[in-house]
């Protein structure tokens, strides 16, 4: 297999254009090549993402399941304390998610846990112990690849025995030992440290951070469902990026699916952080610190890497690869309507009518002159009712600053089922839409195309693209397109309903990246459409008064 694009070289910290050539489970060269001519852009091809820290408990699935969902991210592998089912299982629960993490797709680390239980006694009462005994056993394992998170900071500093017999028994095995250590002084730090322990996670403060790497360990900026760290550490990306690494710590089903690794690597890309240095925290020195082997896209390195479309702050992952094998493909929405097609059903044969064409940036174009009177749509978060404003321009709202609200857009309705109609323009308010546009082909209750959008352009991108998909939701912007095919009467996708919630919490995550603020923003345009609910609605025919029950002109001269 040879996979074409630009090579993004982590080790020569370089990009140029070439070929990954892969053979069985390794990558036989990286060659450099002339890319030939193409009319798609070629993609970006760069090590996977990995998460230095993560109890996969949290998540609520078992690990080849967490595996499944994480890899469409590009994470090609986590490093994972399973102190949670120990404490209930003990070794018993750890040989269950080793077993588990065979079928995963992806690889997994695990460690073995330090404390379990955290603090036992009079306490808290757990399922299991494990004690110095045990870990030692554990250590010499080859299976279990480091020392879980040494809660007991306090067990540390006054030279617990079984704590720092644990710790021993890390050391002797060459294995390293993960910390955890919330608010201790410097001084205490540097002692902790001192016994061993190499990583924490626990760091909330810049100053904490630099603490931490003072006293000769790595720090994990946490970015999990209720720890969030990243916005507060982030500064150590530029200042110290050979010690610091990327981590969840414990990530909830629900944000698991919308994004992982992959989102604080778009958020680094986006505070204006090397590149380079990012994907050293993200894909390197994971693997340096836990002596992995992984892949970083060298040759007789595992053929594990991650294909993206960009390397901008809204880059998409379309395809991971692990051992050799393509274990996530972006377009797999495409194959699984092919792979009906070549079973006897094609894309035309589903339930629907679509009979739009293509539309042009002509289609759509506005004649608005200063002076002019303007009926704008107000639209309003968690509302179908729209308000009705009626403005004297001093100027074109769309383009002029003096307008006292710039953020106006056009609002555009499209018959799908009549060949040769033209496309209805309307101003609404309210969305928010930055540098892009969202289209669907839901749009109550007669589902015509609605597409709204701040330029012209986003807009014929945005509706051609539901066209071509003969029924979709689709989100714009100047580096990136996301798109949920719905083929089945432009309502409904023939795929499974993990893969739709997954496209459709990336298409509401990328509205939210371009500044719309509403929960729902295809819910709400879907409303647009309404001609039933006051106050004012656009139709594929006209701007429509509903307290008037009228047709009424988007523009009145001057």
């Amino acid at each position: 297999m040879k996979i074409k694009g630009h090579i993004v070289d982590v080790v020569r910290r370089e990009i140029y254009d070439g070929e990954v050539m892969v053979k069985g489970d390794k990558i036989a060269d990286v060659a450099r090549c002339r890319l030939p001519e193409s009319d798609r852009p070629y993609p970006y091809l760069l090590p996977g993402f990995i998460d230095s820290h993560v109890h996969i408990e949290s998540s609520m699935m078992e690990p080849h399941e967490f595996a499944r969902v994480a890899v469409c991210h590009g994470t090609i592998g986590v490093v994972a304390d399973p102190h949670e089912i120990c404490n209930v299982m003990g070794e018993e629960g750890l040989d269950y998610m080793l077993q588990s993490a065979k079928r995963a797709t992806m690889n997994i680390r695990y460690g073995a846990p330090s404390c379990v239980p955290a603090v036992g006694g009079n306490v808290e009462t757990s399922g299991a112990v494990l004690d110095a005994d045990a870990i030692e056993r554990l250590m010499a394992r080859d299976d279990i690849g480091f020392l879980g998170e040494v809660m007991n900071f306090t067990g540390v500093l006054n030279g617990d025995e079984q704590v720092m017999r644990k710790i021993a028994a890390a050391q002797r095995h060459g294995k390293p030992i993960d910390g955890h250590a919330p608010g201790i002084t410097a001084a205490e730090r540097m002692r902790y440290a001192g016994a061993g322990i190499s990583t924490d996670h626990e760091c909330t403060t810049i100053e904490e951070g630099l603490a931490c790497i003072k006293a000769g360990m790595k720090v994990l900026i946490r970015e999990g469902s209720a720890a969030k760290d990243f916005k507060n550490l982030r500064p150590l990306i530029g200042m110290e990026p050979g010690h610091v690494m990327f981590c969840t710590d414990d990530c909830q089903p629900d944000e698991l699916l919308r994004g992982h690794i992959n989102s604080l690597v778009k958020r680094s890309i986006a505070a204006g952080f090397d590149l380079f240095d990012i994907l050293q925290i993200a894909c390197v020195n994971p693997q340096r610190h836990y002596r992995l082997n992984w892949g970083l896209m060298q040759k007789d390195d595992p053929a594990t890497f991650v294909v993206v479309d960009n390397l901008g702050a809204h880059f998409r992952v379309e395809r991971t690869f692990v051992n050799g094998t393509e274990v996530f493909n972006y377009n797999s929405s495409s194959g699984a309507i092919q792979a009906q097609a070549a079973k006897g059903r094609s894309v035309k044969s589903y339930p629907n009518r679509f009979f739009a064409s293509p539309i042009t940036a002509a289609d759509i174009k506005l004649d608005i002159r200063s002076t002019d009177t303007v009926r704008i749509i107000n639209a309003s978060n968690g509302s179908l009712v729209t308000g009705c404003e009626t403005i004297t321009l001093s100027g074109n709202p769309l383009i002029d600053a003096q307008y006292p609200w710039p953020e106006v857009q056009k609002i555009v309705v499209y018959n799908r089922y009549t060949p040769g109609a033209k496309p209805i323009v309307g101003l609404v308010r309210g969305f928010g839409l930055g540098d892009g546009a969202i289209a669907s082909s839901v749009a109550h209750d007669c589902h015509n195309i609605v597409a709204i959008g701040l330029k012209d352009d986003y807009i014929v991108r945005a509706i051609n693209r539901v066209v071509e998909m003969q029924g979709g939701q689709v989100v714009v912007s100047a580096d990136e397109m996301i798109d949920v095919p719905l083929p089945i009467g432009g309502l409904m996708s023939p795929l499974s309903g993990h893969e739709v919630a997954y496209r459709c919490r990336l298409i509401r995550d990328m509205v939210e990246q371009i500044g719309c603020k509403m929960k729902a923003p295809f819910i709400t345009m879907a409303f647009m459409c309404l001609p039933v609910i006051p106050e004012l609605k656009l139709t594929d025919r006209c701007l429509f008064d509903v307290t008037a029950m009228k047709p009424v002109p988007l523009v009145t001269r001057g």
